[in-house]
């Protein structure tokens, strides 16, 4: 029965990847018409934390850093972004910060200082205590 279960999410997490691979596409597109914030919100739309399925999160995490780095008007940024989506964002700054690269980490301290700014400490507390859904 536990075969059976880890085939369901190696099938599960296939299609997972396929559709993050879809909306890579998609944001490579929208970047390539120099639209970084719909490219952002596009990524940070359904995202694939609830898997446990590392190779899901790795391929989503590209995805969105893609974005990221992408961003030049930080404060544009976030007045254009709903704020449902700021605790998933500080979750991929911090994901961001834990790679070690320095435009990476340069990048997501410039939007984490602003996100900070704009959506409150509560932000950063609710992705410190956040123990099931991790990116």
């Amino acid at each position: 029965m536990a075969r059976a279960e880890r085939f369901v999410e190696a099938d599960n997490a296939e299609a997972i990847i396929t559709r993050i691979e879809h909306k890579s596409r998609k944001i490579e597109s929208l970047l390539k018409q120099y639209k970084p914030v719909e490219a952002l919100k596009t990524a940070l739309e359904g995202t694939y934390a609830m898997t446990g399925d590392e190779r899901c999160k790795s391929a989503h995490w590209i995805a969105v850093h893609r974005a990221l780095m992408a961003i030049k008007d930080v404060d544009g940024m976030l007045s254009s972004l709903d704020p449902e989506y700021y605790d998933i964002l500080m979750k991929y700054l911090y994901r961001g910060l834990a790679t070690g690269d320095r435009p990476t980490c340069d990048q997501c301290l410039r939007i984490h200082e602003k996100l900070t700014e704009k959506a409150g400490l509560g932000c950063i507390l609710r992705f410190l205590t956040d123990t099931v859904n991790t990116v």
